[in-house]
């Protein structure tokens, strides 16, 4: 019986189709170039660019890392305004923000004065020691330790 069971088995086995199906790979649109990996020839450009664009996008400058030299006053209540005072702050148009770090995601009003100064409000945070950052262009600065005073 055993030996009809397994003769049944092989014979459906055999019955099947054995034709390798064959994929037809596509080409890729790019090509590996020694010494910068993968580059796309041969794209369509990104849509939508137009010389007035481009006219009107700011250029801002990356190497210049920005610096923080004070934060005036160095201890404040939420709700006051601070100064800070540094270099490469870059334009208003490449400062993207400044954020404590007692304070995580949340927004921080501050008002671009210029390259070297930014004024800032103290976020309603728990009192304690916190850091200030600027977000510019370049990179991001911290402060040294701000003291966040109870309201």
């Amino acid at each position: 019986m055993r030996s009809l069971w397994s003769f049944a088995l092989i014979g459906s086995l055999l019955s099947l189709p054995l034709a390798a199906s064959v994929v037809q790979a596509e080409e890729p649109a790019g090509a590996i170039v020694e010494g910068a990996g993968f580059t796309l020839y041969g794209t369509e450009s990104i849509k939508g660019s137009d010389s007035a664009k481009v006219e009107r996008d700011p250029v801002c400058d990356r190497s210049r890392r920005p610096k923080i030299f004070k934060v005036e006053p160095d201890e404040a209540k939420p709700g006051q305004k601070v100064t800070i005072k540094g270099e490469n702050f870059g334009t208003r148009e490449c400062f993207h923000g400044v954020a404590f770090s007692a304070a995580g995601p949340a927004k921080i009003d501050y008002t671009f004065v210029n390259e070297t100064t930014i004024e800032a409000t103290v976020p309603d945070v728990r009192p304690g020691m916190s850091f200030i950052d600027v977000v510019a262009g370049g990179g991001n600065a911290r402060s040294k330790g701000f003291l966040v005073q109870a309201k």
